[in-house]
C-alpha cells in the first residue's frame, strides 16, 4: 500500500525542485553563472562520494590504477615528517613553494577521502594555515597565487566537514585576500588577456577559490567564474585547428592540464563546461601529445622544454571524453617501466580515469601526425611498439611564440635507440635571470638570442651569413603526406631569411620507414650569402668524405650523407658556452656544412639520415614537387 505524502515531506519536495529549478535558471540562458546558484555540498571541486566509491572499486580491479593510487599515499605518508613550508622566494618567484604546497594539500586531501585517516588531515589543516599565514602568495608573478590558491581550496572543500570553523575561517580569508582580491588588480592580472599557459594557470586557480568559497561573496565568485569562462578561449584559440600546442611538450603539461582542471570543475559543479571543450582542436590536442613522444621515451623538446618525458594526469580526462583509452598508450608504458610519479596534480589521474581501465590498452594505427597553428609540427614513425623504431619530428612556426627559439624548420631524429639529431630544449630560467638576462623580450635584438640555446646556430635548421632568424617569420606546412613508403612534410621558412633568401622550402621525410631526408630548396637573393646546415647530435663524429659523416654512439652507427649541387664543405662546431651564462652541454656536438650561395641562383639540398648504412643515391633526384602529397 502506497503511503500518503506528509505535509512536512512534501513541502522538502516543492522546495527541493525550486531550488533545482532557480539554480538551473541562476546559471541562466546565456550560460553564465548568477550569485543565487544554489552550490552543492563540500566536496564540490571534482571529487564527489560517489566518485571516491567508483575510484576505490577500480583501486580493486585495475592494477595500473592500484599503483598510481598506492603513490599518492606512500607521498602523503612521506609529507607527514616533513617540515611546513616557509615562505622562500627564489629570485622573482614563489612559484616553486606553490608547487609543493599544491602538491602536499591535494595529495594529503586525496588520501584522507580514500582513507578516511586522520592523520591526513591534521597534517594538511598545518599546511593551510601556515600558507595561509604568509604575508601574500607573491602576486607580481601570478602563477604563484594561482597554484597557491588551487591548493588551499582543494583543502579547504575536500576537508571542509573535518577541519575547524576557525581554520575554515582563516583558509577561506586567505583565499580571498590573496588570492581572489589580487586577481581583480589590474597591476596584476595581466594575465587575463594573454594567450600563453598563465590565462590557463591562473584562471583555473582563481575558479578553483571562487568555487570553493562560493557562499562567502557569491556577487563576486560569480564574476570571477563568468570572467575565466571568457578569458580561457583566448589561450584554448590556440590549439586550433589540429590540437597542436604552440608551447611545446613541456607546457602542454602545465597549461592544458590546468584548463581541464578548470573545465572539470565547471562539469562537476555546473555539469556543463560552457562548450569550452568544443573549442576548435582542443579535443584533438591529446593526439598531438601521444605522437610528441619518441620511442626512446622522451619527447621532441622543441622550445622551452626540458628533455625528459612526463607523466600526464590530463590524458585520463582526453580518454574518458572521447571514450579513447588508446590515447592512454604512452602512460601505461610509462607505468610498465616504473617511472616516478611526482606530479602535483596526480590525483585528478584518478578521478578522470574513474571509469577507465589500464589494462591491454592498443596504440593507434597511424603513425603520421600532423599539426599546423602558431608553431606548426609533423611527426612521423615506422612503428609504434619497436624502441629500434625510426621517429622523426619536424616544427615550423615562428621564434615569436611564446616560449619560443629560433628553431624554425628544426627537426630530430631516432634511430636503433639512439636519438641522432637532438634539441637541447630550455635553460634554467633562474640561471639566466640571476646573470642579469632580460629573457622575456623576444624582439630581434633582444638579449633572449644572445642566449646560445635559443638561437638558430644551437638548433637543427639553416642560418644564412651568420645571422639570426627573423623573429617576425613564420613557416606553416604547405603540403603533407602519409604514405607508408614516403612520409613527409614541407613548409614554407622563406619569411625567416626574408634579407637574404628569395624563398626557402624545407622537406622532411621518412623514406621506406628507416631513412631521414631533410631537402632544402633555396632561391637565394640578389647577393651571394653563405648557407650553414647544423645540426645538435650526442655522437661521437668523424668525417668521412666531403659530403658523408659518421656518427657513433654506444656501439650503433648512422650516417649523415649530402647531395648538393654546390660543392659543401664539411664542419662541426663546439657546443661550449660562449658567455658566463650559457649553460653547459657536455657530451654533444653541432655537425653539419657550409655552402656558398651565388645570387639569384636556385640550389636543391639534400641530407639523408640512415642508423644503419649509407642511404643509396637514387633518393637525391626527388625534388619536393614530386613527393607524395595529400
Amino acid at each position: 500500500m502506497v503511503q500518503p505524502i506528509k505535509k512536512n515531506q512534501l513541502v522538502t519536495i516543492i522546495f527541493t525542485i525550486i531550488t533545482l529549478f532557480c539554480s538551473t535558471l541562476a546559471v541562466g540562458q546565456n550560460k553564465e553563472i548568477d550569485s543565487a546558484f544554489k552550490m552543492p555540498l563540500h566536496p564540490r571541486l571534482l571529487i564527489s562520494h560517489d566518485l571516491e566509491k567508483q575510484i576505490l572499486e577500480n583501486v580493486k580491479r585495475d592494477t595500473k590504477f592500484k599503483q598510481i593510487h598506492q603513490a599518492i599515499l606512500s607521498e602523503a605518508d612521506h609529507v607527514l615528517n616533513k617540515q611546513v613550508l616557509e615562505r622562500v622566494m627564489i629570485g622573482k618567484r614563489l612559484l616553486n613553494v606553490s608547487r609543493e604546497a599544491l602538491k602536499r594539500i591535494y595529495y594529503l586531501s586525496y588520501a584522507f577521502r580514500l582513507s578516511h585517516d586522520k592523520k591526513y588531515v591534521t597534517r594538511a589543516e598545518k599546511e593551510l594555515l601556515v600558507v595561509s599565514g604568509f604575508k601574500d602568495w607573491n602576486p607580481s608573478h601570478f602563477l604563484d597565487v594561482g597554484e597557491m590558491t588551487m591548493a588551499l581550496s582543494i583543502g579547504y572543500d575536500w576537508l571542509y566537514q573535518d577541519l575547524p570553523q576557525s581554520t575554515r575561517n582563516i583558509v577561506a580569508l586567505a583565499i580571498l585576500e590573496k588570492g581572489i582580491k589580487p586577481s581583480t588588480d589590474n597591476k596584476y592580472n595581466n594575465w587575463l588577456n594573454i594567450t600563453n599557459n598563465w590565462n590557463q594557470v591562473c584562471n583555473a586557480g582563481i575558479s578553483f577559490g571562487a568555487i570553493a568559497t562560493f557562499e562567502e561573496h557569491p556577487a563576486l565568485s560569480a564574476k570571477l567564474i563568468n570572467r575565466a569562462i571568457k578569458s580561457i578561449t583566448l589561450p584554448m584559440k590556440q590549439y586550433a585547428p589540429d590540437g597542436a600546442y604552440p608551447e611545446g611538450y613541456g607546457y602542454w603539461e602545465y597549461g592544458t592540464t590546468f584548463n581541464v582542471m578548470f573545465i572539470s570543475a565547471l562539469e562537476s559543479v555546473f555539469h556543463q563546461d560552457f562548450d569550452l571543450s568544443a573549442q576548435p582542436g582542443f579535443l584533438k590536442t591529446a593526439d598531438y601529445l601521444d605522437n610528441m613522444m619518441a620511442p626512446s621515451g622522451k619527447p621532441f623538446n622543441y622550445s622551452d622544454c626540458g628533455a625528459n618525458a612526463e607523466f600526464n594526469p590530463a590524458l585520463f580526462w582526453f580518454a574518458s571524453k572521447l571514450n579513447d583509452p588508446r590515447l592512454l598508450w604512452i602512460t601505461q608504458k610509462q607505468l610498465d617501466e616504473q617511472m616516478p610519479l611526482k606530479n602535483r596534480l596526480l590525483p585528478s589521474a584518478m578521478i578522470w580515469g574513474a571509469k577507465l581501465s589500464l589494462s591491454n590498452i592498443q596504440p593507434k594505427s597511424a603513425k603520421f601526425w600532423i599539426g599546423n597553428g602558431p608553431t606548426p609540427v609533423a611527426l612521423m614513425r615506422s612503428s609504434w611498439t619497436d624502441p629500434l623504431a625510426t621517429f622523426v619530428g619536424f616544427k615550423g612556426g615562428s621564434p615569436s611564440v611564446s616560449h619560443g627559439h629560433m628553431d624554425v624548420g628544426s627537426f630530430i631524429m631516432e634511430s636503433q635507440g639512439v636519438r641522432w639529431a637532438m634539441d637541447f630544449g630550455m635553460q634554467e630560467y633562474e640561471s639566466l635571470e640571476s646573470k642579469g638576462i632580460n629573457l622575456w623580450d623576444s624582439k630581434q635584438n633582444a638579449q633572449r638570442w644572445k642566449i646560445f640555446r635559443y638561437n638558430n646556430f644551437a638548433h637543427n635548421t639553416l642560418s644564412i651569413d651568420s645571422t639570426l632568424q627573423n623573429v617576425k617569420g613564420d613557416a606553416a606546412f604547405i603540403r603533407y603526406s602519409d604514405n607508408n613508403q614516403f612520409m613527409n612534410a614541407v613548409a614554407d621558412l622563406s619569411t625567416l631569411y626574408a634579407d637574404k633568401l628569395k624563398k626557402s622550402i624545407r622537406g622532411v621525410a621518412l623514406v621506406d620507414k628507416k631513412t631521414v631526408l631533410i631537402r632544402d630548396e633555396i632561391t637565394v637573393g640578389n647577393t651571394d650569402v653563405t648557407l650553414r646546415w647544423s645540426m645538435v647530435t650526442p655522437a661521437t663524429v668523424e668525417i668521412i668524405n666531403g659530403h658523408t659523416i659518421e656518427l657513433s654512439y654506444k656501439n650503433k652507427k648512422c650516417y649523415l650523407t649530402v647531395d648538393a649541387e654546390s660543392k659543401v664543405k664539411m664542419k662541426t662546431w663546439s657546443t661550449d658556452p660562449v658567455t658566463d651564462y650559457d649553460a653547459k652541454n657536455p657530451g654533444t656536438s653541432i655537425v653539419g656544412f657550409e655552402v656558398r650561395l651565388k645570387a639569384d641562383s636556385e640550389q636543391a639540398i639534400s641530407v639523408f639520415l640512415d642508423a644503419e648504412n649509407p642511404p643509396q643515391k637514387n633518393f637525391s633526384a626527388k625534388p619536393i614537387a614530386s613527393w607524395p602529397k595529400k
